[in-house]
């Protein structure tokens, strides 16, 4: 088709593209568009991904070829040259050196595996291999002959330790002690409780999360993690606002931490307070690489523990003796009523799961596997307060902490006089009542010392439980008087008394006078109990909230106190004003004046004392009452008796 004539040249152009091949259109969109140079590019590139393409295709067929000769090559040789030693191979020595003197001897066939013969050219290979092994072998015993055995086993091994130098040695006996020095084991086959050399690959852990439960000696490790995360600058994720425990007994949630809110704290290091435990929860506090553990006691022991310490509770409180509640069925326990959950399998409770009671024997056969999959599960270690010795060894071990980081004293432990045996018909019912408990600790009891003989053996367990008896002699002698623990009432320092609670009597120590800074610093973190070691942390920690507190603390209690000072101020009027009234003879009103005027008296020296902190005005107003009601027999001598008697008496209380 021609183009119209009398057309313009940009008309006559655009036809032309329209009429022409789309070869053609790309090839003048190549070669003349102002985008040429980025399609020159773009073919450059192409050019050399398929070239690049292709030269990665030859080199995989060059390398599968090379390694199919290779294979060839491995099958024709002997399979002691390239079959990898074993230990059982040791019995095989003078085979291998045979074999590794023809080697030598024969450095063509040494490399054979890499450059491949023809087989015209040496059809005979196999033969002379043959050939030149057994000449090997005869040599190889007429020149040991005449050497000491174990002369002639150390050169065999030293040859095959050149020849093999990345296989594994043999165990070498001494000429002097004739001992055998063992290889290191090999990797592949530890148990999973093992616990690899400290030196070499140990590292102590310092991000823990310890699960406490109820009187198991758990305050005593709690200590030690204190005085360990104390020591090491570590941060611990403790109650928000300064409490005491984790909203126990709320399952544990991440805001229960001080800080967490207000991401004030980048890394937590220990979570060690009283929790129930949600592993979901725990985990959004704690990094990753964070070792769980906790501790169990054998129920039955512990129940007795329970009754006492909390005898206060709705499911204690109307029965006389643990016998009694347990002869009754435990008929006084509701699972819905508050604080009766530490009446009944409160191990399962503290870890998070259900602790009602299994209604049959499948049924408790059931939960109690979930139970103790579950706590696998989420901890890797579980001690046993039985054994506390043991397991602070063990964990010595797992944490590669040093045996002053477990040493330890007892805390929030009973005086021997608030202890009660039970008899063998108790200890059954306690089974049964807390039946998953008693699973529970029945099985980890037997795990706890499979895991002492895997990792530590009995002899070794013995000497390190030896080591640390010693160290807390040692230690009793240098920080404590009276060689032990105290009543509460002989704790002279107040700010080291335990919390007393229930019918329990909670003992606690006395530092001995006259020890320096170092050590009476040493010796106090020992046998500070739980909330005040708490409170501490809680200060180093958080200085603005803890001084905050403070002095909120400190304005509430001026606030209270200022109250009870005005009440009774205007108890001591009215008092005061009742007594002029009913003295209506002439010759009582100047001892009721005088009344008055010293009742005044006390009035403004309670008002001079409103900053004391120990004033108990239920006291004052009785023994004023009692001392009125008695006055009225004989008011002249009993009026002038508390005039000169009860005011002294009560700037003294004051």
């Amino acid at each position: 088709m021609l183009p119209p004539q009398r057309i313009s040249c940009r008309e006559r152009r655009a036809f032309h593209w329209r009429t022409a091949s789309p070869w053609t259109t790309c090839l003048r969109v190549t070669c003349c568009s102002r985008l040429r140079f980025m399609w020159f590019a773009l073919m450059v590139l192409t050019v050399l991904c398929v070239a690049l393409q292709m030269l990665g295709v030859v080199r995989q067929a060059r390398s599968s070829k090379v390694l199919k000769l290779v294979s060839e090559q491995l099958v024709r040789m002997p399979a002691e040259i390239h079959r990898p030693m074993k230990r059982k191979d040791w019995e095989n020595l003078e085979s291998l050196w045979a074999v590794s003197t023809a080697i030598i001897e024969e450095p063509v066939d040494q490399h054979s595996f890499i450059q491949r013969r023809d087989e015209s050219e040496n059809p005979h290979s196999e033969e002379e291999r043959e050939q030149v092994l057994e000449v090997a072998r005869k040599k190889f015993t007429s020149t040991t002959k005449a050497v000491p055995p174990m002369e002639a086993s150390k050169l065999l091994i030293d040859q095959v330790a050149k020849l093999f130098p990345h296989q594994p040695q043999r165990p070498v006996i001494t000429k002097n002690n004739h001992e055998i020095q063992k290889p290191p084991q090999s990797d592949d086959n530890t148990d999973k409780y093992t616990v690899k050399s400290q030196a070499v690959t140990c590292q102590p852990k310092n991000h823990i999360v310890f699960l406490k439960t109820h009187k198991t000696a758990s305050s005593t490790i709690l200590n030690i993690l204190y005085r360990y995360g104390d020591s090491h600058n570590l941060t611990f994720a403790l109650p928000l606002n300064m409490h005491s425990q984790l909203f126990y007994p709320a399952f544990f949630a991440a805001h229960f931490v001080e800080g967490v809110r207000t991401r004030s704290v980048k890394e937590f290091h220990i979570l060690c307070n009283h929790m129930r435990f949600s592993s979901q929860e725990v985990r959004k506090v704690m990094p990753k690489d964070t070792f769980y553990f906790s501790i169990l006691r054998n129920p039955v022991a512990m129940m007795e523990s329970l009754f006492v310490y909390y005898k206060a509770i709705p499911a204690f409180r109307v029965v006389k003796s643990l016998e009694e509640f347990l002869i009754q069925g435990g008929r006084s326990y509701n699972a819905s009523v508050p604080n009766n959950h530490y009446a009944r399998n409160i191990l399962t409770f503290d870890f998070g799961l259900d602790n009602t009671a299994p209604e049959n024997d499948t049924e408790l056969d059931r939960r109690s596997a979930e139970v103790i999959a579950a706590v696998e599960r989420d901890f890797p270690l579980i001690l046993i307060s039985e054994y506390f010795d043991e397991s602070l060894v063990l964990l010595k071990h797992v944490l590669c902490w040093s045996l002053d980081d477990v040493s330890s004293f007892r805390l929030n432990s009973r005086s021997e006089r608030s202890r009660r045996p039970l008899n063998a018909e108790t200890t059954e019912r306690v089974k049964l009542w807390n039946s998953l408990d008693w699973r529970l600790y029945q099985h980890f009891n037997a795990t706890f010392w499979k895991r002492i003989d895997s990792t530590l053996g009995q002899m070794k367990l013995q000497e390190e439980v030896e080591l640390l008896r010693a160290k807390r002699m040692k230690l009793e002698q240098m920080c404590l008087q009276e060689g032990g623990a105290v009543d509460p009432a002989k704790v002279q320092d107040s700010s080291l008394k335990p919390f007393q609670y229930g019918a329990a009597v909670i003992q606690g120590y006395n530092l001995r006078l006259g020890l320096n800074n170092d050590t009476r610093r040493l010796c106090q973190k020992l046998i500070t109990p739980e909330l005040q070691y708490t409170s501490a942390l809680y200060t180093k920690q958080f200085p603005q909230l803890a001084a905050a507190r403070a002095a909120a603390a400190k304005k509430i209690a001026a606030s209270r106190n200022i109250a009870t000072h005005r009440a009774v101020k205007r108890n001591i009027e009215t008092n005061a004003h009742m007594a002029v009234t009913n003295n209506t003879s002439h010759n009582n009103t100047n001892i009721a004046i005088a009344d008055k005027h010293n009742l005044n008296i006390l009035a403004n020296s309670v008002v001079h004392s409103e900053r004391q902190d120990n004033f108990d005005v239920h006291s004052v107003t009785k023994q004023y009452k009692n001392k009125e009601i008695k006055g009225n027999s004989d008011k002249h001598t009993t009026q002038k008796h508390f005039i000169n008697s009860k005011v002294p008496q009560e700037s003294a209380l004051l």
